[in-house]
């Protein structure tokens, strides 16, 4: 581990010695194969919403970082849900109901499962969840528009604009005075004790099925930017950046490139909130086991703000991310500020909290001198090509105006 204090606060990182050798059994990333893949995406094909989401080229602020490409996933376009979340909970609720019905996703379009047929087949189903906000708006969004109830926790200080949000899409939501992982097992526990279904986004002993169901959902992300990528005329990125809370996403979109390209994947860097390090923590740790990291997880970046792995994602990171790095709350306060910035001729990205650390910690990356260590471990230079994905807009539109208009949790 590296302690990097030249800059404000400190960020810490851990370089992944192994992760390229050969001799190692790895985990398994078959659960995000191109068959599985193209289910998803077909899925996802069939909502009158669908639409693959911009891919950004950063053209002038990769000449000024020094680098060949950084491209942006705008996740703020996701059937207008502003994240990317519904992504996952959609596919997951879709594909317990065909189990339901016994059949084959890739024979039930999402027109096909809100028909008044196949819901007199299904009767009432409510569907449970914690979430920070993202994930249960998504999990709220499709079961409303399946004709299905659900009901949604929030730990404590979540925001009530994305408390209201989930409501707006026919929840009955609430926040908790519990932390997020505490208000997981609630779910957890409502579920058993009300016969709700829980589709939740983070895995543990006995109940993994559904959360391996969710990372496949986000598989749509990273297929559709390897796709928008090509069509640009390259091959593939060599670095991507991937901020992670329990490692689900993280998970998914490493299984997802270590399936496409096997050895000749991109660089992967994972990136957490130093107050909720978990990842960071347990591969820091060294024994091969997840660790959790417990207390508030205050930090900013709330859709990151989860204390215990996901068993269902902890193998493929542990064995395939190159680099795991904490970072401070003005490192994704800094990415927004970039994002919604831009220098002349580059788009503007709306990012929220969460979605905007990976920018901010490649700008770090190539500005400041006391990272040079890490930057030259990544082989980050004037041939790199770095795909960040945003994972969501704003959000909690009130703390983005703080942090990109009033300038809060400055970096210097």
């Amino acid at each position: 581990m590296e302690n990097l204090t030249g800059i404000k606060t400190e960020i810490e990182y851990v370089i992944n010695e192994k992760v390229r050798t050969t001799d190692l059994e790895k985990a398994s990333a078959d659960f995000m194969n191109s068959e599985v893949i193209e289910k998803v995406r077909n899925f996802h094909k069939s909502f009158p919403e669908y639409k693959a989401t911009p891919l950004h080229s950063l053209n002038e602020l990769s000449k000024l970082l020094g680098v060949s490409n950084i491209w942006v996933k705008d996740e703020s376009y996701r059937f207008g849900l502003n994240a990317f979340k519904v992504l996952g909970g959609s596919y997951a609720v879709g594909k317990y109901l065909a189990e339901k019905l016994n059949a084959d996703i890739s024979e039930l379009s999402f027109e096909k499962l809100r028909s008044k047929e196949v819901k007199e087949k299904l009767g009432d189903i409510t569907f449970v969840t914690a979430t920070d906000g993202n994930h249960g708006r998504g999990i709220a969004w499709a079961a409303n528009q399946l004709g299905q109830k659900s009901v949604v926790y929030m730990p404590k200080g979540s925001s009530e604009i994305r408390l209201n949000n989930i409501r707006k899409e026919g929840a009955e939501a609430s926040i908790t005075d519990l932390n997020y992982d505490d208000t997981v097992r609630l779910a957890s526990q409502k579920a058993e004790e009300n016969g709700w279904v829980l589709v939740q986004d983070t895995a543990w002993d006995g109940y993994e099925k559904i959360p391996t169901w969710i990372m496949q959902g986000y598989g749509t992300i990273m297929d559709e930017a390897v796709e928008q990528i090509a069509e640009a005329g390259e091959d593939r990125p060599t670095h991507v950046f991937l901020q992670a809370g329990v490692g689900s996403y993280a998970g998914s979109m490493l299984g997802f490139l270590v399936g496409k390209f096997g050895d000749k994947r991109p660089i992967t860097v994972i990136v957490e909130p130093d107050k909720a390090a978990c990842l960071f923590k347990s591969i820091n740790i060294g024994d091969g086991k997840p660790h959790a990291v417990t207390g508030n997880l205050n930090t900013i970046m709330a859709g990151l703000a989860c204390g215990e792995p996901s068993t269902t994602s902890w193998g493929v990171l542990k064995d395939y991310a190159e680099t795991f790095v904490s970072c401070p709350d003005y490192v994704a306060a800094l990415g927004m500020r970039i994002l919604a910035n831009p220098l002349a001729g580059d788009p503007h990205v709306v990012s929220g909290e969460s979605g905007a650390v990976g920018m901010g910690l490649v700008s770090l990356l190539a500005e400041k001198v006391v990272l040079n260590d890490l930057k030259e471990t990544l082989k980050l230079n004037q041939d790199s090509k770095i795909l960040i994905i945003s994972t969501e807009g704003d959000t909690d539109p009130d703390h983005y105006r703080k942090v990109v208009w009033e300038g809060a949790y400055p970096s210097v």
